[in-house]
């Protein structure tokens, strides 16, 4: 592990790679592939109602007061990143092809990450209660809003056909689990002191998604059409995405006066998407297309964003350290642009 830290390798990332291998050569098929459908269904239900038992009610609530910073942040998350995905369809089919500009435009309706935002903002010292509470509020509204999009965009632009009773079923097997994770969460106590056990229910899901979108893909002959020169033009695609996205929040933080702590909030959560979050409702709202193929930009943009705001973290940070204390806080004008 110490390794793969001083390499900058995501061993995540590593595991989904592995998880990939493994559905290529040893993919689900018939009784086995109804077996996985079933437990990626079960794996997605605790994972959302760990979610919902994680989020502090009372914090939540409090950090509404604040309503300037995450409405700055849902916007990001929910209308500049559609904007961006629509105006990407210029680019099928020279660079995207139309399979993968579904997936480049999924990837721009799917709500922020928690985990990862909250982390690079405190890595970067800045708003972490802000930070909590605006990533925790894309993943809540995002169980409405991106199928919500997907409906509205979707069907029209990227050539799939999504039912509207996948919102029903999104209700069902999301936002009815994260409910009962706020009803239980008295009880669960137990189980979110060992952040070990909440970290493998995190990554075990998304490996068993990734694992079942994989097969299907193989034993669907999907995968034989897809060349190097098409997946690097979607890599590519997904760090000028990335780029452009970090440098509006970052300038919108400072033409909005927030102060430094608040901008890098800005910078982060809106400027992220979540895997964990998306895989799961990609399963749902494409079932009978080729999910593999449409959630791997969204996998490929996961990792980019990781390195990504990783070094921009630290570049924050390294600021903030030379920051005097007196001065450390009230302008925004000292949040750098990405470049």
């Amino acid at each position: 592990m110490q390794l793969l830290a001083k390499l900058r390798i995501d061993s995540f990332m590593l595991g989904i790679l592995a998880t990939v291998a493994l559905a290529a050569l040893l993919p689900a098929r018939g009784g086995a592939a109804e077996v996985l459908d079933w437990a990626v269904k079960i794996a997605i239900a605790v994972l959302f109602l760990l979610y919902g038992a994680r989020l502090e009610p009372r914090e939540a609530l409090a950090g509404l007061r604040h309503w300037r910073l995450h409405a700055t942040v849902l916007s990001a998350t929910f209308v500049l990143f559609p904007l961006l995905g629509l105006a990407l369809r210029l680019l099928v089919p020279s660079v995207l092809t139309q399979d993968l500009y579904t997936g480049v435009l999924f990837l721009c309706l799917v709500p922020s990450t928690v985990q990862s935002s909250i982390a690079f903002t405190s890595m970067a010292r800045g708003n972490v209660a802000g930070a909590v509470v605006s990533a925790s509020l894309s993943n809540l509204i995002g169980v409405f809003a991106t199928p919500l999009l997907v409906m509205a965009l979707m069907n029209t632009t990227a050539g799939v056909r999504v039912s509207p009773s996948a919102l029903l079923a999104i209700v069902v097997q999301l936002l009815l689990p994260f409910l009962a994770g706020q009803l239980l969460r008295p009880h669960l106590g137990w189980v979110l002191a060992h952040p070990a056990a909440t970290k493998t229910v995190d990554r075990g899901s998304v490996y068993l998604v990734v694992y079942s979108a994989f097969s299907a893909g193989v034993t669907e002959g999907i995968w034989h059409g897809l060349s190097a020169r098409v997946l690097i033009s979607t890599a590519l695609v997904c760090a000028a995405l990335l780029a452009i996205v970090l440098t509006l929040t970052s300038l919108v933080s400072r033409l909005l006066g927030f102060s430094r702590e608040d901008g890098i909030v800005v910078t982060f959560c809106g400027s992220k998407k979540s895997l964990a979050t998306g895989l799961p409702m990609a399963s749902v709202l494409f079932a009978g297309h080729p999910v593999g193929l449409i959630v791997l930009p969204l996998m490929l943009f996961h990792q980019i964003q990781l390195f990504t705001c990783a070094a921009l973290a630290q570049r924050y940070a390294r600021q903030a350290e030379r920051t005097p204390p007196a001065t450390a806080t009230p302008q925004a004008e000292q949040i750098p642009a990405p470049r």
